[in-house]
Formats: C-alpha cells, sequence, structure tokens
C-alpha cells in the first residue's frame, strides 16, 4: 500500500519495503479487496507530525488495481535520521485482538531507521516516483518542517505477494514515528480484508 504524507509516509513505506524484502520467501498470489479503511492520529495532542486529512477511493479497494489517494499532513520539527518506527500489527480472531508477531519483517516490528529503508527502496539521487516528484513531496530524509499536501491522484496497487496468514480478516495497524526516544507522531490504521 503507498502512502504519502510525513507519518503515513513513513508507516506504509516501511510496510512497502517490508513485502520487497520479503517478496522472494512468498510464494502464494495475493489478490484482494480491503474494506472499511479509517484512520486517526493516536499521539500526543503536541506530537510534532501530524497527519490532517487523507482520503482514498474506492471503497472496497482491490488489489491489484486502481487507487486514488489524497492527503495532507503537517511537522513542526525536522524528521532526519535515525528515524525510528514501531508498528503494531493486530488481527481480531473470535473477538479478541490478537499480535500479529514480526516474521520475516512483516508484522508488529520496530524499524531503527526509516530513513535507511527509504534509501533501500529509492536510491539517494534518483527522483522521487510520481506524484511526489511533480507536488514536491520528499522520499527521503530529511523532511523538512512543513506542511506536505498531495492533491488527489492515482495510483496502481500491484500483485502482492504476502504469507499465507496475513489474509481474511479485520486488522489495525498502529505505527509511532520517534528519534532520540522521543515521540514525534502515531497513526492508527484499521481495514478488512477479504482475499481470493
Amino acid at each position: 500500500m503507498k502512502c504519502i504524507i510525513v507519518n503515513v509516509i513513513m508507516l506504509c513505506i516501511v510496510m512497502q519495503v517490508n513485502c520487497a524484502l520479503v517478496f522472494e520467501n512468498t510464494r502464494t498470489a495475493y489478490s484482494a479487496k480491503i474494506f472499511g479503511f479509517s484512520w486517526e492520529n493516536c499521539g500526543k495532542p503536541d506530537d510534532p507530525a501530524v497527519l490532517k486529512t487523507l482520503t482514498l477511493s474506492p471503497d472496497p479497494i482491490t488489489v491489484p488495481g486502481d487507487l486514488k489517494a489524497s492527503a495532507s499532513g503537517n511537522t513542526t520539527v525536522e524528521l532526519a535520521a535515525p528515524l525510528a518506527v514501531n508498528v503494531t500489527l493486530e488481527k481480531e480472531m473470535a473477538g479478541f485482538w490478537i499480535n500479529v508477531p514480526c516474521v520475516e519483517k512483516i508484522g508488529s516490528c520496530h524499524y531503527a531507521d526509516v530513513c535507511d529503508l527509504l534509501n533501500q527502496l529509492i536510491q539517494p539521487g534518483q527522483d522521487c516516483p510520481e506524484p511526489l516528484h511533480t507536488y514536491g513531496i520528499p522520499c527521503h530524509c530529511p523532511f523538512k518542517a512543513g506542511m506536505y499536501t498531495l492533491p488527489e491522484s492515482d495510483f496502481y496497487l500491484p500483485d502482492i505477494d504476502l504469507p499465507y496468514w496475513l489474509t481474511n480478516g479485520h486488522y489495525r495497524v498502529q505505527g509511532v514515528l520517534g528519534a532520540m526516544g522521543k515521540e514525534l507522531g502515531c497513526l492508527k490504521i484499521t481495514f478488512a480484508v477479504h482475499s481470493n
């Protein structure tokens, strides 16, 4: 999944890097519908990195398939390396939320430096992919303090190979962005997946 702004960049690019890193270790092609996508900031009132808006359509989102997305957010401080993200992934099972452990860099994982992961995904010196490039949204650290806005843009979500256990069900994901022991932002995403 591609998300763009401030802590959405961090959380979702980490997920994207996860998928790229485990691609060779998975064997089942994944096609799915994602229902009921919602998000909320979950940080402290004075967290410097905050998502202001995020809109995705259609509902359900089909993977693989086309996606329209718009987003805005801001940070009051520069986000520079090392920039850590703690991701907590939970799946609902029999009415209880169960923590999904970190397996092959997918699940509830700690990433010590997202800036390094971004450099693995997009080599330093290369232009940022569209539509980030067009709208002047950076894809490498540091992220300067300020407002970031992505107008409604079209994306294509490709086939994704994921472990068999990460399929049908209700999920919630929380990503906490931090640096030098201080929380910078927190984002919580919930959704349901129905795979083919």
